[in-house]
């Protein structure tokens, strides 16, 4: 029988909700499974929230004990959420690590509470990617997958995009 897809939470943007009594974005709890629900997915997964940070908030111990996580799980197959703004960092500390295991970071450019978040459509992809493509790091983001050494955020036009190593 196939091991589920493991997926890990770690916050970011796919997290975020609004207060209205200070306007600043905050964490109250994961939207995953209520993501998961309206999207009609039927894969067997296995979900276990890490930590809820910001990303430019992650510290290094933090990527490290994601690194251990991606290592101790049976799983050969993982998902990530993570915030955008470090995702490629992230992504460079699984890449460099060696787990031989197809591992895919994914976020969300805007909160799924508000709506029109990309969310929905970058976990719909990374739950895919993750199922067909070889061991490795890789980014899924805007319908495409990224080695994780190949890859940057274009802050100007709000989309990931490939790069050479």
């Amino acid at each position: 029988m196939k091991s589920p897809i493991k997926i890990f939470i770690t916050g970011g943007t796919f997290d975020k909700e609004y207060n209205e009594l200070t306007g600043k974005l905050l964490f109250k709890k994961t939207h995953l499974f209520e993501m998961l629900e309206k999207g009609r997915c039927h894969l067997d997964m296995d979900i276990e929230t890490l930590m809820m940070v910001d990303s430019l908030e992650m510290t290094e111990s933090q990527r490290n004990y994601l690194i251990q996580r991606c290592q101790e799980v049976p799983q050969k197959q993982i998902v990530i959420t993570h915030g955008t703004d470090t995702l490629v960092t992230t992504a460079g500390y699984l890449g460099k690590a060696n787990i031989p295991k197809t591992i895919i970071l994914t976020g969300a450019m805007i909160p799924y509470k508000f709506g029109s978040s990309d969310g929905m459509f970058n976990l719909g992809s990374a739950l895919s990617f993750v199922q067909i493509l070889p061991n490795g790091v890789f980014i899924a983001m805007n319908g495409r997958y990224f080695k994780w050494d190949c890859v940057r955020k274009n802050t100007d036009m709000g989309v990931f995009e490939e790069t050479t190593s």
